[in-house]
């Protein structure tokens, strides 16, 4: 139903309150469960559903394909954590897809140039408003539209939903090598030889220096206006991976 906010769809799109400390979360550990090698093949990306082949189809023609293929690799890592660090919880794979294909949407040359808001903050409202004309699931649409607004919102108090969370953990895993072990090897391998970085390092890390320029306000400072792309230009964890095309 529109604009439900039971129980079964918080389970379903990622409401779930979990702690905005990842490290909190993992008690303190590299990981709560030991990961086993977790192949792209291994883990269905839901392009059965209607809305999301056509979100894969709007992300395909909006997005550069350095940024089309990080977020794809976003949808397995966060999967991959998913499935073996936090088993107990049910989340919508579409979900889970939708917001990993769209939640790069403002970092587009025009995008980022369409509007004064944080490209997070932007690209979380065009999201909710493309969902919104393909599906009748307001709690999809605004947990999709929360995660990506908050997806760079690291920090050690407060809570985000669990869908927030598995994007913070995925892109920064991806963006800075974050959380290392949270993600087998041979996993790793093969989300990068099925979505190639093609030096996506260096492409983020010049994206951020950008939008910080247009926007010396931009939520993304807080992460530190050269720390933070220097922490990416520096990913020694994909390093290996980052001359792949």
């Amino acid at each position: 139903m529109t604009g439900s906010t039971n129980q079964d769809t918080v389970a379903l799109h990622g409401w779930t309150a979990v702690p905005r400390d990842a490290d909190a979360l993992l008690q303190g550990k590299p990981y709560l469960h030991e990961p086993t090698p977790l192949l792209v093949r291994d883990m269905k990306f839901p392009s059965d559903d209607p809305i999301v082949a056509q979100v894969q189809q709007y992300a395909k023609e909006k997005l550069p394909s350095q940024t089309y293929n990080h977020s794809m690799r976003v949808y397995y890592y966060a999967t991959a954590i998913l499935t073996q660090q936090f088993p107990t919880h049910f989340l919508s794979p579409s979900t889970l897809a939708l917001t990993s294909l769209l939640h790069d949407i403002g970092t587009t040359p025009s995008n980022l140039r369409a509007t004064q808001l944080s490209f997070e903050f932007y690209g979380g409202l065009l999201a909710r408003d493309l969902l919104l004309q393909h599906s009748q699931s307001q709690s999809q649409a605004e947990a999709v539209c929360e995660a990506i607004i908050r997806h760079q919102d690291l920090g050690t108090v407060g809570t985000i939903t669990l869908l927030g969370q598995l994007i913070q953990l995925a892109t920064i895993h991806d963006n800075m090598g974050g959380h290392a072990a949270i993600v087998h090897a041979d996993t790793r391998a093969d989300v990068n030889k099925a979505f190639p970085r093609d030096g996506w390092s260096r492409c983020f890390a010049a994206t951020i220096r950008e939008e910080n320029s247009l926007k010396p306000w931009a939520h993304t400072t807080h992460l530190g206006e050269e720390e933070f792309p220097r922490g990416v230009e520096g990913n020694e964890l994909m390093a290996e991976y980052d001359g792949w095309k």
